[in-house]
């Protein structure tokens, strides 16, 4: 680390700890450590957060005045609705896209976390300040192309965004909470809210203009799909069988994956008694998953296999590693 930043950090722990005695106290290296290594965790995950949200911000800026606004398009969400706002009034998008996510960042405020909300409002602020000033051209003019690719630009935006602990459509906060008060998942919310805002937008502007809406939205929605889950989508893979080493053994030297063996307990025999039985979890690729099933089968027809969708991995060893040569 940069020495003079180093100082910095080791400044500030100081005035933190002492802060916190009653008496000046000389401060020692074993309570100085830690706290710097707090700080430049900190540092690090607050530059790389927002890096996130700068390269959302231009990316969406870029699927609104690169695609959707000089072609009169919209999408669903907070951003559909001052598409449509602007459309009416004769007012700039970018203060139409403050005032739309306003509501919904005081309410974020109150259910996720001030954090969240400030740092929502600095990316709001900036894609409003971008869709001001900020001149991109116009990309094209054919109608299926601004669908499918300001779609894109505008998800990219929205899902680096959300990598960056912060978003620029407020809906999604809405939604979740929404969904707290209401017996229906975030997706079912956004799809209401979504619905109300492209049947508003076939009466204001046409029916063909809404069907390209929904097209704008279903791209925008894979796309953030892919950039906050990767893509590739990876399963979790749970097996239960009395060929457990087998399998271990099969996974470490032939896949090249690694997985946690659990000590189990079987509740269910023929003579209805228990018995003890490791378990077996991994987590694959989607794309790897067939290989996997069948390598099992040639150990074990009759394993027990749990399959589930892993949303996010942090740590350990995720990729496959390299085989030895034989």
């Amino acid at each position: 680390m940069n020495p003079i930043l180093s100082k910095l950090l080791v400044d500030l722990a100081k005035k933190r700890i002492k802060s916190k005695q009653i008496i000046d106290k000389p401060v020692s290296k074993k309570q100085i450590v830690p706290l710097v290594r707090n700080f430049q965790v900190e540092l690090a995950h607050a530059i790389k957060e927002y890096i996130f949200i700068i390269i959302g911000v231009f990316s969406a800026g870029f699927g609104l005045k690169g695609f959707l606004l000089p072609n009169h398009f919209i999408d669903g969400g907070a951003t559909g609705i001052s598409l449509l706002l602007n459309h009416v009034a004769p007012l700039n998008l970018s203060f139409f896209l403050i005032l739309v996510n306003l509501p919904f960042l005081i309410l974020a405020s109150k259910t996720i976390s001030i954090k969240f909300a400030v740092k929502s409002i600095a990316a709001i602020a900036l894609l409003a300040f971008v869709v001001h000033f900020i001149k991109y051209p116009t990309i094209t003019e054919d109608k299926l192309l601004i669908s499918v690719f300001g779609g894109f630009f505008l998800g990219l935006g929205i899902g680096m965004s959300m990598r960056g602990g912060s978003v620029i459509d407020g809906t999604e906060v809405l939604a979740i909470y929404l969904s707290r008060k209401l017996s229906l998942t975030i997706g079912d919310i956004l799809l209401l809210i979504n619905i109300i805002i492209f049947s508003v937008g076939a009466y204001v502007l046409s029916v063909e203009t809404a069907l390209y809406a929904i097209l704008t939205y279903l791209a925008a929605a894979k796309t953030v799909d892919f950039v906050v889950d990767g893509v590739e989508e990876y399963v979790g893979v749970t097996i239960i069988s009395k060929s457990h080493e087998a399998i271990r053994l099969m996974l470490t030297e032939k896949l090249g994956r690694a997985c946690t063996i659990f000590a189990g307990k079987g509740g269910f025999s023929n003579d209805n008694k228990t018995y003890n039985q490791d378990i077996v979890y991994t987590v694959v690729t989607r794309l790897e998953l067939a290989k996997l099933q069948t390598e099992i089968d040639k150990i074990d027809r009759n394993a027990f296999i749990i399959m589930g969708i892993v949303k996010d991995l942090k740590g350990g060893m995720i990729k496959k590693k390299p085989l030895k040569s034989h």
